[in-house]
């Protein structure tokens, strides 16, 4: 898949009823511009209220996940966001004149149609990733539900359910990679037992449910006070059993199409942590309740990468420059050259290494008994490397050299020591003009950093007398 942001290619409206609602709406998918994520516009609502597909407004999770913002409401959204997730999806409008988009088949299969028949279109900026390094967890005690996510280099799904009755049992479902939504998940209709379909129905809760949109399975006697009130509801003249032990008028996608729906429950409420996930999800027992707990837990950890801004590399990997590399490069050599490897470099950042060891000449005087790196070389480090980022650009970087104009807002938040891997980040503020570089640096050890700062730089020709 691309690594570039998506939306939708035009606009598509599908309309239906609401599940619980049981009201008409409109449900019109926009197309929305890069970095907009996924947002609910209520056009019944005078001023048009909007309401973000952020779990920070999770309100209520029974028989579906309920957003509220400002008293503004969105009920049962997963199955509309995780056919937006399925289909490869970023950022995205989502207008109703009712608070439920409609329920339609009770699956995500019709929303997957209504996108592809418009088409996607690749946006010009760059998917961000919560890229899942250890294992998080989260368990809820009173119901024995757990979802884990393990580190993966794609976006894995695996439900495991157990409901304890004879008519449904114990099943699994697992989609290896979110390419294979459409086919193996978004058909997977919702599905309820006979004696909760009850409750709902005394307590008036499924107003917009027919025998089309909603597997019933049977886990209770159909008495004929039970029958006439099921013909009412979903105005049949008559419903019967059938061998599978699930209500007629309906026929299963899947052996296992409640553990798949499941799933696509899953795929929909975390889709509320607001980035795309690489990382293996193992759910048991999976519910809105725990599932958009755990995106909770995902949207702190991305706030947390976020705002600890830590580049993702790999060490095994050829690096782009090696210390040849860069001395062809550089002007600079040791003991002044404070860069051994380039990692990353594009038009725009440069990821690049130094490994401190105790050989550095600067640890015979700072400080002897307790060797710690110089902020000054630190900072020095991380101009290199974003000299690095300019030189490269240059088809004759031997005949150049960069100058500091100026460093502005440096913070040291750790030592820095013999033995430590420091990896430097530096993407450009803005576009380099006149030989002007303006830059952001990051300096680190493992995830926390150490240094930062923001530079500015001169780019100029040698002169050669």
């Amino acid at each position: 898949m691309s690594d570039m942001q998506k939306t939708l290619q035009e606009q598509v409206t599908l309309s239906g009823i609401g599940l619980h609602t049981g009201k008409e709406v409109k449900l019109t998918i926009k197309p929305a511009k890069e970095n907009t994520g996924f947002v609910f516009v209520r056009t019944d609502l005078e001023g048009h209220p909007q309401v973000e597909a952020d779990v920070n407004y999770v309100v209520a999770t029974e028989r579906g996940t309920t957003l509220e913002k400002l008293g503004v409401k969105i009920n049962t959204c997963e199955h509309l966001l995780a056919a937006l997730v399925g289909c490869d999806i970023d950022n995205a409008m989502l207008e109703m004149d009712a608070s439920e988009p409609p329920i339609l088949d009770g699956s995500s299969k019709f929303f997957v149609e209504a996108i592809e028949s418009v088409g996607v279109v690749e946006q010009s900026v760059a998917r961000e990733y919560l890229v899942v390094k250890e294992v998080l967890s989260y368990s809820d005690p009173v119901t024995g539900s757990e979802i884990t996510i393990i580190p993966s280099d794609n976006y894995e799904i695996t439900t495991m359910v157990d409901f304890g009755t004879k008519v449904l049992g114990t099943q699994n479902a697992t989609l290896k990679n979110i390419s294979e939504f459409k086919e193996e998940i978004s058909s997977a209709r919702t599905f309820s037992f006979l004696h909760e379909l009850e409750m709902l129905l005394d307590h008036g809760l499924i107003k917009g449910g027919d025998i089309s949109n909603a597997i019933v399975y049977v886990d209770k006697d159909l008495t004929p006070e039970t029958t006439e009130k099921l013909k009412k509801a979903f105005g049949k003249d008559n419903v019967s059993i059938r061998p599978n032990g699930i209500l007629d008028n309906l026929t299963l996608n899947y052996p296992n199409e409640a553990a798949r729906h499941k799933l696509l429950d899953v795929i929909g409420d975390l889709a509320l942590a607001g980035v795309k996930i690489k990382g293996k999800v193992i759910a048991n027992k999976p519910g809105h309740f725990v599932n958009t707990q755990f995106a909770k837990k995902l949207n702190r950890q991305w706030k947390l990468q976020k705002k600890k801004n830590v580049p993702d590399f790999d060490l095994t990997k050829e690096p782009v420059f090696d210390i040849n590399g860069i001395m062809k490069l550089m002007p600079h050599r040791p003991p002044f050259l404070l860069i051994d490897k380039i990692l990353e470099l594009s038009d725009s950042h440069v990821v690049g290494l130094k490994n401190v060891t105790m050989n550095e000449p600067f640890f015979v005087g700072h400080f002897p008994k307790e060797p710690v790196m110089p902020g000054v070389l630190q900072v020095e480090a991380l101009a290199q490397t974003g000299g690095i980022l300019v030189l490269a650009s240059v088809p004759d970087p031997e005949n150049y050299s960069t100058y500091f104009i100026k460093i502005d807002k440096v913070k040291f938040k750790r030592k820095v020591v013999p033995g430590d891997t420091m990896i430097f980040k530096i993407e450009l503020i803005e576009p380099i003009r006149r030989g002007i570089v303006h830059m952001q640096g990051y300096g680190y050890v493992g995830d926390t950093v150490a240094v930062e700062a923001e530079l500015m730089a001169q780019v100029a020709k040698i002169k050669v007398d």
